[in-house]
C-alpha cells in the first residue's frame, strides 16, 4: 500500500514552487565594511505548495537570518530568493504571507480584540469581516474571555496565543511560524499542530521553525538542517528517519506462550541480533491532555487562557462564504483607518498638481500677452505714424511756401 501511495506522488504533477532559493548567501559587515560573519553560505533549496517544511538547526546557524531574507527585511548579498516568483520585497506579496516571529511584539494598550482588528485592517477587510474573523480566532486560541482584557496584561503564552491569531488574521496562502509552541501549554502546542494540519490539507504552505523536533516530526512532511549556514540535510521525513537496519512489530497482547514462540522464530532466524520485547506506551503529551480533558469534564474553572474552540471558519475553505466575501468585496468599499489615510494622501497630492498645473499655465499666459501687442495697440500706433507723418509733411509744405513766396502759384 505504501508503495502504492508513492507512486501516486512522483506521477502526480509537481505542484508550484513557492520559495526558490539559488546560491543564497548573507554576509554581515562592521563598521569598516569587513565581513564580520557568513550567516547563510552559499544554500539551495525549493519549497513547493501544500509543504509543511522544518527549518532546523542549533543557535547562530542561519534559521532567522534565512526567515529575514524570506520576508524581505534582509537583502541576501548573494544569490537568488523568490517567493512566488517575486522579489521578497514585492509589496503584493504581503498580502499573500502571515508571520509569528520568534517574540511576540503586541501594543500592550489595546485589548484582544482591538489588536485583531488593527491588523485585520491592515489588510483592506470590511469591518463585517473584521468582527467575524477576529471572535473565530480569539475562540479558536481560547482568548474569547478575554477579549476586552488590554493585551500588556497577558503572560508570555496567552500573548503568543494572540500573535498567532494576528498571523492568521489574512488567512495566508504561505505561512512562516519561529517558534511557534515557545511558552504554550501542552493544550496550546497541540492546537498549533493542529492547525497545521488543518492548513495543510487546504493545500497552505508553511515553514516552521523549532527547538522542539518532536512537534516538527509530528507535523513537517520535510526538514532542512542547517548548520554554520551551511545545509547539511534536506529531505523527506520518512526517508531521513526510518532505520533500516531493524524491524518493529506492533500487535495486541499476546499470551506468554505464544510470545516465547515468537522470541524462538527470531533467535533462529537472526541468531546473532539483539531482541528486546517492551509494551508501547503514550506520549508525555497525551497523558497531559488527557489530565486536562478530565478537569474540563468536572467544570474547573481557570483564569488563564483555555483550550481553543473550533478551527475559524474562515480557515477551513468555506467556498461558498468566500465567494460570498469576494462579492461583498467587488460591490461595496468599506472605509478602514489605513484606507481613509491612503485615499486623503491621494487626494491632497491630486489637488497639489492640480493646483500647480494651473498656475503653471496662468504664467504661461502672461508671458505671450507681454510679448505679442493687442491687435487694438497695434492698430492705434499704425494710425499715429500716419497722422505724424502727414503732419510732417503739411509743415515742410508751409515752410517752403513761406520761406519762397514768388513760387507760390494762383
Amino acid at each position: 500500500m505504501a508503495e502504492a501511495v508513492k507512486q501516486a506522488e512522483k506521477s502526480a504533477p509537481e505542484r508550484p514552487v513557492v520559495v526558490s532559493a539559488v546560491g543564497l548567501t548573507k554576509v554581515f559587515r562592521d563598521f569598516w565594511n569587513r565581513p564580520k560573519a557568513k550567516a547563510v553560505n552559499d544554500i539551495d533549496f525549493e519549497v513547493r505548495e501544500g509543504e509543511v517544511v522544518g527549518l532546523l538547526g542549533p543557535n547562530g546557524s542561519g534559521k532567522s537570518t534565512t526567515v529575514k531574507m524570506l520576508l524581505g527585511l534582509l537583502y541576501p548579498t548573494g544569490g537568488r530568493l523568490t517567493v512566488f516568483g517575486k522579489s521578497p520585497r514585492d509589496v503584493e506579496n504581503k498580502k499573500l504571507i502571515g508571520y509569528l516571529p520568534e517574540e511576540t511584539y503586541l501594543y500592550k494598550y489595546l485589548t484582544a480584540f482591538e489588536t485583531l482588528d488593527f491588523f485585520a485592517s491592515l489588510f483592506g477587510l470590511s469591518k463585517e469581516e473584521r468582527t467575524r474573523r477576529c471572535d473565530q480566532l480569539l475562540d479558536m486560541v481560547g482568548l474569547a474571555h478575554a477579549r476586552n482584557r488590554p493585551v500588556g496584561e497577558f503572560s508570555k503564552g496567552m500573548a503568543r496565543r494572540i500573535g498567532l491569531a494576528q498571523a492568521m488574521i489574512n488567512d495566508p496562502a504561505f505561512l512562516i511560524l519561529d517558534e511557534p509552541t515557545s511558552g504554550l501549554d501542552p493544550l496550546g502546542c497541540r492546537e498549533v499542530k493542529d492547525l497545521i494540519k488543518l492548513l495543510k490539507k487546504r493545500g497552505k504552505t508553511v515553514i516552521v521553525t523549532s527547538h522542539l523536533l518532536s512537534d516538527v516530526e509530528e507535523v513537517c512532511d520535510r526538514i532542512i538542517v542547517l548548520y554554520g549556514g551551511r545545509i547539511r540535510a534536506n529531505g523527506g521525513m520518512e526517508d531521513l528517519l526510518t532505520i533500516r537496519a531493524s524491524d518493529t512489530i506492533t500487535v495486541p497482547r499476546l499470551p506468554e506462550d505464544a510470545l516465547e514462540r515468537i522470541r524462538q522464530i527470531v533467535r533462529e532466524s537472526v541468531p546473532d541480533g539483539e531482541m528486546s520485547v517492551a509494551h508501547p506506551h503514550m506520549s508525555l503529551e497525551d497523558f497531559f491532555v488527557d489530565i486536562v480533558n478530565e478537569a474540563k469534564k468536572e467544570s474547573l474553572e481557570t483564569s488563564g487562557s483555555r483550550s481553543g474552540g473550533a478551527i475559524a471558519e474562515y480557515l477551513t475553505g468555506d467556498r461558498e462564504h468566500d465567494a460570498k466575501v469576494v462579492l461583498d468585496s467587488l460591490t461595496r468599499e468599506e472605509e478602514t483607518p489605513a484606507r481613509t489615510l491612503a485615499k486623503k494622501m491621494e487626494e491632497d497630492a491630486a489637488k497639489a498638481e492640480e493646483e500647480a498645473a494651473k498656475k503653471r499655465q496662468d504664467e504661461l499666459f502672461a508671458k505671450l500677452q507681454a510679448a505679442a501687442p493687442a491687435p487694438e495697440e497695434e492698430k492705434s500706433r499704425q494710425e499715429q505714424q500716419e497722422i505724424a507723418a502727414k503732419m510732417s509733411e503739411a509743415n515742410r509744405k508751409l515752410k517752403d511756401l513761406l520761406t519762397n513766396p514768388t513760387d507760390r502759384k494762383d
